[in-house]
């Protein structure tokens, strides 16, 4: 029996959303049902360019909400916007689907979530890199046991990114811009905790960008792991993916993963007088079933919780995690100390 859909309005009609709509188009599972934008000219553009314009548009949210009720908020609005909108959606009743970073500060997060979980609303973060058949391979591998436990995981991201505009003039570039990415990729990886931190930020001689542009973590996980993370984005050459360059060691083996196609992986298959006899093994690719890829996955996957029940991977009471483990980089680069991470 096929499911109602999901009927949902899409707040922030900036670039953003149109992979959020990209993702959907043609998923009878869920409905836009209303646009909202503080700029009536950004709605006009999305409602042109989507099949929208028969869909009701305002720069009034709870206005458009009384109107036509829906079930859920996309939230494609700026961060900053993104405690308000969360706010006023829960007021009405709504489930919500924000986009990354799941909040502008670590405290207007947990004013989220505690939001969330008092109205009994689904929250939960847009995290597409999760969604990807290389790294849930990768995670699979290393459920299987096939190195043993993990003890160290490394991610190396270097690329010479000259975007120009606001981004050369932001304090904290990469770590508020960017990491996020990689500190959700490593704790789905290790499957682990953050729980302290020590980051030293810098802006390397020749950078563009106004403020510190590179940085390395070393985050102390749960379970006795460590999670190295360096970063720049004013490397000139010799680049990584967008993905970070991986190196995960375990007890009996390692894996490296370019965050594209390549993996390799050696297994221990004698301990020798001084170096081990390794064996190469293979990692099969593959997406898991029923999973979509990218934003289409994390999306469809809130849409059927919304819809049948459960708690989307990205929900916002797990993945404020992922947040904290940047805020708490930027503190201890900036008071240059271990900082303990708390949610």
């Amino acid at each position: 029996m096929a499911s109602t859909p999901v009927r949902a309005v899409l707040v922030g009609c900036g670039g953003i959303c149109g992979a959020w709509l990209k993702a959907i188009q043609g998923e009878a599972e869920v409905q836009i049902v209303g646009l909202m934008d503080i700029s009536a000219e950004n709605m006009a553009k999305v409602a042109e360019a989507n099949g929208l314009t028969a869909v009701p548009r305002s720069t009034d949210l709870p206005a458009l909400l009384r109107q036509v009720r829906p079930d859920a908020v996309f939230n494609c609005a700026i961060p900053e916007a993104h405690l308000p909108v969360t706010l006023t959606a829960f007021e009405h009743g709504c489930h919500v689907l924000g986009e990354k970073p799941l909040a502008d500060t670590l405290a207007n997060a947990r004013t989220m979530v505690a939001a969330a979980q008092q109205a009994g609303r689904l929250f939960a973060v847009i995290q597409n890199r999760r969604y990807q058949a290389q790294i849930r391979s990768l995670r699979a591998f290393l459920d299987s046991g096939a190195i043993g436990r993990v003890t160290t995981v490394n991610a190396d991201f270097y690329l010479g990114a000259h975007f120009g505009g606001f981004r050369d003039r932001m304090r904290h570039v990469l770590l508020l811009d960017m990491a996020i990415h990689s500190f959700d990729q490593g704790r789905l990886i290790t499957g682990a905790d953050p729980l302290s931190v020590y980051c030293h930020e810098w802006n390397p001689a020749g950078s563009w960008y106004d403020h510190d542009a590179s940085a390395q973590c070393i985050f102390e996980m749960s379970g006795g792991m460590v999670f190295n993370y360096r970063g720049s984005w004013c490397c000139e050459g010799l680049n990584t993916t967008w993905e970070c360059d991986w190196r995960i060691m375990g007890e009996r083996g390692c894996v490296t993963w370019n965050g594209g196609d390549q993996f390799r992986a050696q297994v221990v298959a004698a301990t020798g007088t001084f170096h081990s006899e390794m064996t190469d093994t293979p990692i099969p690719v593959a997406m898991p079933a029923g999973m979509h890829g990218s934003h289409k996955g994390c999306i469809m996957e809130f849409v059927r919780c919304v819809q049948h029940g459960g708690i989307p991977e990205t929900a916002a009471a797990d993945n404020i995690k992922s947040l904290a483990m940047v805020f708490g980089a930027i503190e201890s680069a900036e008071q240059q100390r271990k900082v303990s991470l708390t949610v």
